[in-house]
């Protein structure tokens, strides 16, 4: 009857070390890109997320991507749509994960839509992902650099995908974290971030749920078809902006970083870090996934993973917050 106390206390406490030993409590800044030496030795090799002002001064896409160039460029083109009725594309309601409905229209009616020349029921999102830039968006790739250099060299690989991301100020990304590391680059507008390390793993939540897919009625409103042949997905069912702690008391104990990114900074969002994203109306952004390593790190947060599976609310509730001190 003692194991969970004391592994819920050993997972409290390495929660708390990585915090004062490394993390520390804000996203730092840096005014410059740093040389590959650096950002292996400073940011990706300690795990933690940083924030750099002038990595893309040099693109072309900070002064030319507006609505009128869109329009000029793109504005016939078929382009994927993500719908939802909420905002949340891929995220749990009604217990199920539910994704959006993908619509195919061409940019400039999108265009309309994020301007307010038109108004369907739906909030709506460009975030297909799996490099949409280069498969969707060819015409405009050559407006940004297809690789981050530095990144590049510090890492060994030229990035997995590189993803195009414009949509309405609801359309929110749910609490998850990615195999990857993250160059996050907004060129116009700004993204909200709220991060949570890999070491709180212990206070975040999972789930199994049903996949299932929004359709949009004739109406106007919005069924959740599920997906019955689909296997259950593992998924965050907390909102970190409205947490029920009633339901997830051990989310209490987590200590979310938050990051407002700006037109022409990049955020580095290291491997395994859970975040919460959301975007002023409008806000343009690219991003590059590179595959993280697959080293003793990643073997050290799959035990991780395991032990806090193991470890139930119930006995995180009954130690007491680690951190009562520190808000007292």
């Amino acid at each position: 009857m003692q194991r969970e106390p004391d592994l819920a206390r050993a997972l409290r406490a390495l929660a708390v070390e990585a915090r004062d030993l490394s993390l520390g409590n804000g996203v730092p800044h840096l005014t410059r890109p740093p040389s590959p030496l650096a950002f292996l030795r400073d940011w990706v090799s300690p795990n933690r997320p940083v924030v750099i002002s002038d990595a893309i001064s040099h693109w072309p896409a900070l002064s030319r991507w507006t609505t009128s160039y869109f329009r000029e460029v793109l504005g016939k083109k078929e382009v994927t749509v993500a719908v939802t009725p909420n905002g949340y594309a891929d995220a749990v309601f009604e217990d199920h994960f539910v994704m959006p409905e993908e619509r195919t229209m061409p940019f400039g009616r999108f265009l309309d839509i994020v301007e307010g020349k038109e108004k369907p029921p739906g909030v709506f999102y460009v975030q297909k992902q799996c490099s949409n830039l280069c498969s969707e968006f060819p015409e405009i790739a050559a407006d940004v650099e297809l690789e981050i250099g530095w990144a590049s060299e510090a890492l060994g690989k030229k990035p997995d995908a590189i993803n195009f991301w414009m949509g309405e100020e609801n359309a929110v990304t749910s609490l998850h974290k990615d195999h990857y590391e993250n160059l996050y680059c907004v060129i116009s507008g700004q993204k909200d971030f709220i991060l949570i390390p890999p070491t709180d793993r212990p206070f975040v939540p999972y789930g199994l749920y049903q996949p299932a897919v929004y359709r949009e009625r004739e109406d106007g409103g919005f069924d959740v078809v599920e997906q019955t042949f689909s296997a259950k997905v593992p998924w965050i069912p907390v909102d970190p902006l409205h947490p029920d702690l009633h339901r997830y008391p051990c989310f209490g104990d987590a200590c979310p970083l938050h990051c407002s990114l700006h037109a022409g900074e990049t955020l580095y969002l290291p491997s395994l870090w859970f975040h919460h994203v959301r975007q002023s109306h409008g806000c343009i952004a690219v991003n590059f996934w590179y595959d993280m390593e697959y080293d003793i790190k990643y073997s050290y947060f799959q035990l991780l993973d395991r032990l806090s599976g193991d470890a139930s609310d119930a006995a995180c509730g009954a130690i007491g917050s680690p951190f009562e001190s520190e808000a007292a």
